[in-house]
């Protein structure tokens, strides 16, 4: 607990200028820490468990500094991404993404997503913290972003929780080696 307070006030602190938006979503997930995280840093397959990405291609090597293209499925209002892979602990389970092009309206976006243990109902679980900080579109309030934000990363972390439980009742780890960090 003392550990996951540190992680907390250390890495899901943003400073937000003027004209962004801050915040955080919390999912607790019936599935170990071990098969969470095995999805969520695999910063080259987002499409294990986001719902709304349909392909990634990781340019060279994955390590700190790696970047992505994101295409979007249809339905959101954009089809590419290009992301930044910041930040890499499986020590301590965190993942650090920033966006750097696309065709969005996410300026600015950066993102950390934090995994930890858990027990839910007596049972061995994880919760996982996502916090961001972005740019507020010229157009829109505050509130209007961080609630748009807010429930793309709910419709995320609802389909992680989906596949993670379904992957910890049939007893699996994921399924392909993470690569190793160069």
């Amino acid at each position: 607990m003392e550990a996951e307070c540190v992680s907390v006030s250390r890495y899901h602190r943003h400073q937000p200028c003027e004209h962004q938006c801050s915040s955080c979503v919390v999912k607790h997930i019936k599935a170990p820490v071990d098969i969470v995280w095995s999805l969520v840093r695999r910063f080259d397959q987002p499409q294990k468990y986001k719902p709304f990405v349909s392909r990634c291609i990781v340019q060279g090597d994955l390590k700190i500094g790696s970047v992505r293209e994101v295409n979007v499925k249809s339905g959101l209002p954009a089809t590419t991404s290009t992301e930044r892979l910041e930040m890499l602990n499986d020590q301590e389970h965190i993942l650090g993404v920033k966006f750097v092009g696309g065709d969005h309206r996410l300026k600015n976006y950066s993102s950390i997503t934090t995994v930890h243990h858990d027990v839910i109902d007596g049972t061995e679980g994880t919760k996982v913290i996502e916090s961001f900080v972005v740019d507020v579109p010229n157009g829109n309030t505050q509130d209007e972003t961080c609630y748009f934000v807010k429930a793309l990363i709910n419709c995320n972390l609802k389909s992680l929780a989906d596949v993670s439980e379904r992957m910890a009742m049939r007893g699996l780890v994921s399924t392909s080696q993470p690569p190793t960090l160069h």
